[in-house]
């Protein structure tokens, strides 16, 4: 049996929940203590995910990559649409 550390998460307090179009998502930043990247995934009512591949430099970055989708596309972009495959900026993973 090993003792190998857990890696400590740090959430930043700009993670939420937005509410719209019938629907909501909720925007989780996060990272380990370790990195310098925050990491940010997209959970929708269907506990379904969306995590972003690159890391952004601060959670700001982050929130307003989601706030800009959102503006660009709705709120079901993250639900139903997906993104249109030439306007994916940093990538997603289902």
């Amino acid at each position: 049996m090993t003792n190998e550390a857990v890696p400590s998460i740090t959430y930043s307090p700009l993670g939420q929940r937005i509410e719209g179009d019938g629907t909501y998502i909720d925007v989780e930043i996060y990272r380990r203590e370790s990195d310098a990247g925050w990491i940010l995934e997209v959970v929708d009512e269907e506990n379904a995910s969306t995590v972003y591949d690159d890391p952004f430099e601060t959670d700001e970055a982050a929130l307003a990559e989601v706030l800009a989708s959102i503006q660009k596309y709705g709120l079901r972009v993250y639900l139903e649409n997906g993104f249109p495959d030439e306007d994916v900026q940093s990538g997603t993973l289902h």
